[in-house]
């Protein structure tokens, strides 16, 4: 199975609520998995929300979440934590089907 990310940043926010939207609509996605780091956590929560719950109402629901931290090295050699956050949203139809299975 490919997986589908949607990388969150500095765009507009419907920007990515759309890119979520297509990723399941057109590419007829399973799952999106909607990624991002530090300031840009909450903007993926909020990207999430409205995807499962306005746009793709009854078809979409979150499947996980996945937090964590990445550490990098600045330019002066300082090392430094970042938080990040993965958020799963799975067609319902595809995880109904996944349970029957197990």
């Amino acid at each position: 199975m490919e997986e589908s990310s949607i990388l969150i940043g500095d765009k507009p926010f419907m920007n990515y609520v759309t890119g979520v939207v297509m990723q399941f609509t057109t590419k007829n996605a399973s799952q999106v998995t909607i990624k991002a780091r530090g300031k840009f956590i909450s903007r993926a929560v909020d990207v999430a929300e409205v995807t499962s719950k306005r746009f793709l109402d009854s078809d979409v629901v979150v499947q996980g979440i996945i937090i964590g931290s990445d550490e990098f090295q600045t330019t002066e050699g300082k090392s430094i934590r970042v938080s990040t956050i993965e958020i799963t949203l799975t067609k319902q139809r595809e995880m109904l089907t996944g349970m029957r299975e197990e």
